[in-house]
């Protein structure tokens, strides 16, 4: 109830003055600054963060890296002034020092840099590896740092490394040459001839040993990290490494793949394999291992798995040093992992999760079996937790669809204290309303939530089209956030009520929701966000039922193009990135075997969902105007999709328009193409929303 009363204040004061605010437009969205995930340094009394500062002209864009007081006792200051980001931001233990990846000066790659912020100076590279370096870690006395480089798999040492590459470059020819899968990731071809390693180096010396050279496992033809933040980390007695790999991505064309922790010797040397079991069948999958304050404990994001093609993240809790599982903390409903920050005291982590619209901040001792609820915030979300070892100090992203995101210090309570202000006296400008969420049962008596956002200069008298947005995924949400791809308030600006539907197959409602999805993935999600539009016209008196239009990307474009194939009720629909093929998509996407259990088998079997759910194959029933767009580099759902849709609309006589970006991937990244592409899907909105009566009647 407070919660309610509170957001409803909120919807009140912002509707006060809001004749005195503007509009707003994509120079407002894309310009304001951005404000990366906190890193706490070990005694607390400090965060780390980058800030961008973003521009339509590319050289003028700038990240830098930024430092603020915890206790909030002084502005954030900045601490680099180059123009290329820092990433992988890691603190030394006595808190006086940082070390980032990034290219500097004459730097072809990426190399670990240090930053003295006792004695004040200049930023000094600590690594020169021409493979690079990355996500770097101080050891526990100071003296050496863990960092992660991809070399070349038959390289020896460095030397090998820059001989292969140097024939690589001669080479008269190009091709991408492959004898197993994957072979893509969304915008990239795999360098199969290159694999992640975890390497040691003394700071100040130029010793960088290859820990898993020669090894077995780094032999395999699996071996691999499942993604670039896998996670490795510094055992606490500083002589052995933990770190994340894989041993079966060769068999993602036919099954499940996972990630399991190892232990090497920091002198290097073959790694001890701490979770799974021998066999390279698909187990259950491990990511971010963190110690405890005290090293007795290894905590590590787990996934189970179980052949469905969703399952919930856990935190799972092992003894340290015998590597034996103490257990695994779940969040209430089996809600899914989001981040997590072990507590000083050793007996407690606090975890996030994402729970209806929200992630919001849970607490667990090491022997509970599940977490439970410290706080949430009025509205918005708490995200990217981070936590002093020696002090109990918990920093946070936080943000909201009114608030672009900000550093905010968590008590343990639950209570947010903002230690930044880089955006909120541009925000006060503009007329922004918060979100409303209302919920109603679907037909299969489950519960289904959605956020309402109201038009800038709202007038209860009026009467509004409806622009019903669908969430890509489909295992996210739509969430109480500052949105850069599809902001809701710049979808609202030229006059619309936004709806945005969490869905059957969403996450932030337990583990059972999401799951719900396999072997229905259009149809009932389909249905739940036309049963949402339908309560939303019954609820709120000022939308218009006769102008509606849908939109989505990636899955949400998916069913968008399920609109096109299902219902008449929308007047346009917008598809970016959607299928239209399942079958197309299968035989194309840079992920394959997950479609496949998730439809109910193989393509060639034809089941029913591959007949029944594929929208290409009602083609003949294609009559709604689509807007479609595609990056040309997507290999998550590729371009061939949106052609096959464009061709059908053209072959039904279908009012439409094709926006093809050469440069872009499965998003629009490109400041200008973003300008263009929400100016376009404005335009295509008006034309079909604003008139009372639909065009051509």
């Amino acid at each position: 109830m407070k919660i309610r009363l509170a957001a409803f204040a909120l919807l009140v004061a912002a509707s006060v003055h809001a004749e005195d605010r503007k509009v707003i437009t994509h120079e407002d969205l894309w310009l304001m600054p951005r404000v990366g995930a906190p890193v706490t340094s070990p005694d607390g009394k400090y965060a780390a963060f980058n800030v961008s500062e973003p521009s339509y002209k590319k050289d003028e864009s700038a990240t830098h890296l930024w430092l603020v007081a915890t206790d909030g006792s002084a502005p954030a200051r900045r601490l680099t002034a180059s123009k290329t980001a820092e990433s992988g931001v890691a603190w030394s233990p006595d808190s006086k020092r940082i070390a980032f990846a990034a290219k500097r000066f004459d730097d072809k790659v990426a190399q670990v840099w240090i930053l003295d912020l006792a004695q004040g100076g200049e930023a000094i590279r600590a690594t020169s590896l021409s493979t690079g370096a990355s996500e770097p870690e101080f050891s526990p006395d100071g003296k050496r740092l863990l960092f992660t480089s991809h070399v070349y798999t038959e390289a020896k040492d460095d030397k090998d490394n820059q001989r292969i590459a140097k024939e690589h470059e001669e080479r008269k020819y190009k091709a991408h040459v492959y004898t197993g899968f994957p072979i893509r990731n969304f915008d990239k071809w795999i360098e199969d001839d290159k694999r992640p390693h975890v390497f040691v180096q003394t700071i100040g010396a130029n010793d960088a040993r290859d820990l898993l050279a020669g090894s077995a496992l780094a032999k395999l033809p699996g071996y691999s990290a499942p993604d670039e933040n896998a996670g490795s980390t510094w055992a606490p007695d500083g002589r052995s490494v933990v770190f994340v790999a894989s041993r079966n991505r060769d068999r993602a064309a036919w099954q499940f793949t996972n990630a399991d922790l190892f232990q090497v010797s920091a002198d290097g040397g073959e790694p001890k394999r701490l979770t799974g079991a021998d066999a390279l069948e698909a187990g259950d999958s491990y990511g971010k291992p963190r110690f405890s304050a005290d090293g007795r404990t290894l905590y590590a994001a787990v996934t189970p798995q179980t052949g469905e093609t969703y399952n919930a993240a856990r935190l799972a809790v092992i003894d340290w040093p015998g590597g034996k599982p103490r257990g695994r903390i779940e969040l209430p409903n089996r809600l899914s992992l989001g981040g997590f920050a072990p507590a000083p005291d050793s007996r407690n982590v606090y975890l996030t999760a994402e729970d209806a619209g929200q992630e919001k901040l849970y607490r667990a001792a090491n022997g509970a079996k599940e977490a439970r609820l410290v706080g949430s915030p009025a509205h918005g979300t708490w995200a990217n937790l981070s936590g002093g070892v020696k002090s109990p100090v918990l920093v946070a992203q936080y943000e909201s669809a009114t608030e672009p995101p900000e550093i905010v210090r968590l008590d343990t309570s639950g209570k947010m204290q903002k230690l930044t202000n880089f955006s909120g006296e541009r925000t006060a400008k503009l007329d922004l309303v918060p979100v409303e969420h209302f919920a109603f049962t679907n037909a299969r008596g489950q519960r289904i939530d959605s956020m309402l956002v109201r038009p800038p200069h709202f007038d209860a008298t009026k009467k509004y089209p409806l622009l019903v947005v669908m969430h890509g995924g489909p295992f996210s949400q739509w969430r109480d956030q500052w949105v850069l791809r599809w902001n809701y308030h710049l979808l609202a600006a030229p006059g619309y009520v936004v709806l945005l539907t969490n869905y059957v197959g969403s996450t932030g409602y337990g583990e059972a929701f999401s799951q719900a999805i396999q072997g229905d993935p259009l149809k009932g999600p389909g249905d739940d966000i036309n049963a949402a539009a339908d309560e939303a016209i019954k609820k709120y008196t000022f939308i218009d039922a006769s102008r509606q239009c849908a939109a989505g990307a990636s899955y949400g474009g998916h069913l968008s193009n399920w609109m096109q194939a299902t219902t008449t009720r929308y007047r346009c629909l917008v598809s970016h990135a959607g299928l239209v093929n399942l079958e197309a998509q299968w035989g194309t996407s840079d992920t394959i075997y997950g479609r496949e259990v998730g439809n109910g088998g193989p393509v060639w079997e034809q089941g029913e969902v591959w007949r029944e759910q594929n929208p290409i194959r009602y083609a003949a029933k294609f009559r709604t105007p689509a807007l479609v767009s595609v990056g040309e580099r997507d290999f998550r759902v590729p371009v061939n999709n949106a052609l096959e849709y464009w061709s059908a609309l053209q072959r039904q006589r279908v009012e439409s328009k094709l926006i093809v970006f050469p440069d872009e991937n499965h998003w629009v990244l490109n400041a200008e193409n973003s300008k263009f592409w929400y100016a376009e899907v404005q335009a295509w909105l008006a034309r079909w929303l604003k008139d009372e009566k639909p065009k051509g009647s």
